[in-house]
């Protein structure tokens, strides 16, 4: 059963997530599983691309959210700021249960990335950054 996005910051999350799912498609990754969710975290986007799996956190944020700040300087806003060590470990604990549920062999290779989503929804634009290989 798809996740039901019901707040207006889970709806940011939700296009947010979609414009990376394109993104990572037109770059030649496959999606192979989203909003993989446990009790003690969740994976937002799992994919594959050259025999390695992508563990994807992707932080979205809306100008509408940030008022002080202009689309044009929204990097000087880190949403990135926000991966704190508690969430850094939900995230490794969560990947460890996906690779032991989904029987992947350890020796595969993967890494975790963060894709940050700047949207301006009134004027149907977004930017992205990506930070790839993040320490967990």
């Amino acid at each position: 059963m798809p996740k039901v996005f019901t707040s207006e910051t889970q709806k940011i999350g939700e296009i947010g997530e979609n414009i990376v799912v394109k993104f990572l498609m037109k770059h030649g990754f496959s999606i192979k599983d989203r909003n993989y969710t446990k009790k003690w975290g969740e994976l937002d986007i799992v994919a594959e691309k050259a025999n390695k799996i992508h563990f994807i956190e992707v932080k979205s944020v809306s100008r509408d959210n940030i008022k002080s700040v202009s689309y044009e300087t929204l990097d000087s806003y880190k949403p990135e700021d926000n991966m704190h060590p508690w969430k850094l470990k939900r995230m490794s604990r969560t990947i460890q249960t996906y690779l032991l549920s989904k029987n992947i062999d350890e020796e595969k290779e993967w890494q975790a990335d963060l894709f940050v989503v700047f949207l301006d929804i009134k004027n149907k634009k977004a930017k992205i950054k990506v930070v790839e290989d993040i320490i967990l």
